[in-house]
């Protein structure tokens, strides 16, 4: 079975090819030019590389959030339009989960977390259950501070990883000898990791979508919703 995998929901955009449960290539640009911009020439280029075609793809999955709006929507009108031409199933992986299949045969706790604003982060934690990781708190939505104090009274070893370690490191240092701080290489969003949760779902049957109902996960609201929100509160107290 082949598998491509897209990720777009963070600062770094991914895509990756697997077969058999093999990584064939991936592609990880992590700068600051917009996704828009960089992902139809890393999918041609990956393509290219791997000496294969779309046509020879056999399930699509991508990240479906949580993270920047606009990066999720990129991603998922691209896998969906993939999906459409070729009556492919797509599968939904969300940006956490991915991230703790960076450390995919690593024992400890891991707890991934991404930037959410206003001193909030996503967060979920995760713990290695037979041979992979898997959910034991649920995502949220969490103040920085009050998801330090809750990891802080865990037992056993805990990992923090993912991109918000890049706004919140100084908050998460010295914590106790059982809490760590993942490495830079593992901290990036990746398709591969994307591919490989995707493959361990669908053999088990879980969050497998067509084009038509794939939706993504934004956990909250985005920043000019609120804002538009706002606007119209303000207008109808002016009445």
């Amino acid at each position: 079975m082949i598998i491509l995998g897209l990720d777009t929901s963070t600062r770094a955009a991914s895509v990756a090819l697997w077969s058999d449960g093999d990584l064939l290539g991936e592609l990880v640009i992590n700068d600051k030019r917009t996704h828009s911009q960089k992902l139809m020439p890393m999918l041609e280029t990956l393509f290219q590389l791997a000496n294969m075609k779309v046509d020879d793809v056999d399930l699509l999955s991508v990240c479906i959030g949580p993270g920047s709006f606009t990066g999720i929507r990129i991603a998922m009108a691209t896998v969906k339009a993939l999906g459409h031409v070729r009556n492919l199933p797509i599968v939904g992986v969300n940006s956490l989960e991915s991230l703790a299949y960076n450390l995919y045969n690593c024992q400890a706790r891991l707890v991934p977390i991404l930037d959410a604003q206003a001193s909030q982060v996503y967060s979920a934690i995760y713990e290695n259950i037979d041979g992979g990781p898997r959910l034991v708190r649920d995502i949220r939505v969490v103040d920085i501070d009050d998801l330090v104090e809750e990891v802080k009274d865990l037992d056993g070893r805990t990992i923090f990883l993912g991109e918000g370690l890049n706004k919140y490191k100084d908050k998460l240092r010295d914590l106790g000898p059982n809490i760590s701080l993942a490495s830079s290489n593992t901290n990036v969003s990746r398709a591969a990791s994307v591919c490989a949760c995707a493959l361990y779902k669908y053999t088990m049957g879980q969050d497998i979508h067509t084009c038509y109902d794939i939706l993504p996960m934004y956990i909250r609201k985005s920043q000019a919703e609120v804002q538009y929100e706002e606007k119209q509160r303000a207008m109808k107290n002016d009445l």
